[in-house]
């Protein structure tokens, strides 16, 4: 099942999708006005969704606006160096870099969230404005310590973020939290897939374009750390709740690793895709001083 957050008209709703048309939940139920309150109403938020696609009316998907399917998680979370190729880039171009021995993990601030196809703002503090397409794992409920072969109960369903990276500010701190966390540099969606449409997350095409050109192509079997993994690791330090977001790596092809680099000027149009799931595509906006400073 595809689970989508929409507007319509001046009103947002929660939506199950079925090919181009999306069924609104709150049809059904009104108390759910996020997928987040959706997530922890578990099985009964589950249900309502399967009854919107059996018995209510379907809009079509070109009259709505999507938006980010997970809008203020506890936790935005995200594994840095999680492909060997990516690795093997950075290497190619800091020769002083050190790949991690244990899972390096980052936080994006949920404040960066942007929807799947809004523009991604350049801010003038940066001029390295850079792109990395992932699969993103939605929690479905409260765990702690969880086992790697317990993990896939805990999984609401996946998603596709674009982990869009200020280079130079991650530079100015080992965290590179904040390089990692402006304004529209977390966009996710389209929306949310369930794991009964996913039977192995470790079998999916990832690819990122830049004005239609092919930068980014890769397997999420190729982690080195894998989705299971990556949900028993966290789990060890935290209680992860419904809707926390887990973006687990990206593959060779990022704009900064190219010969010559890449990296994003506005105007550009980025679009990243992942098989079973779809597609998220922004343009990128010059952001002024004067919009930064609303």
């Amino acid at each position: 099942m595809k689970l989508a957050v929409f507007s319509l008209n001046g009103r947002r709703s929660v939506g199950a999708v079925r090919d181009e048309m999306i069924f609104d939940i709150s049809d059904e139920s009104p108390h759910f006005g996020s997928l987040e309150s959706l997530l922890f109403a578990r099985r009964d938020g589950l249900e309502f969704a399967r009854r919107a696609l059996d018995t209510g009316s379907g809009i079509a998907l070109s009259r709505v606006t999507l938006h980010a399917p997970i809008q203020h998680p506890s936790k935005f979370l995200a594994i840095a160096a999680n492909y060997q190729s990516h690795i093997d880039e950075v290497l190619a171009t800091n020769s002083g870099y050190v790949p991690p021995v244990f899972q390096r993990w980052f936080a994006k601030l949920p404040s960066c969230i942007n929807d799947p196809y809004a523009p991604i703002l350049m801010p003038p503090e940066t001029s390295a404005l850079d792109y990395e397409a992932e699969l993103a794992i939605v929690i479905g409920r409260r765990c702690r310590r969880v086992k790697p072969e317990d993990a896939a109960s805990v999984i609401a369903g996946y998603t596709i973020c674009n982990d869009v990276s200020a280079r130079d500010w991650q530079k100015r701190s080992p965290t590179i939290m904040l390089g990692k966390s402006f304004d529209s540099h977390g966009p996710l969606g389209p929306w949310l897939v369930t794991p009964d449409e996913i039977p192995d997350p470790h079998d999916l095409l990832i690819t990122c374009t830049v004005n239609g050109g092919l930068r980014q192509s890769g397997r999420t079997g190729e982690m080195l750390n894998n989705c299971f993994e990556q949900i028993a690791y966290l789990s060890t330090v935290c209680t992860l709740e419904p809707g926390d977001v887990i973006a687990t790596g990206t593959p060779a092809g990022t704009g900064a690793a190219l010969n010559p680099p890449g990296l994003l000027q506005p105007g550009d149009v980025v679009r990243c895709e992942i098989e079973r799931i779809g597609a998220i595509e922004a343009r990128i906006v010059r952001e002024t001083v004067a919009e930064a400073a609303l």
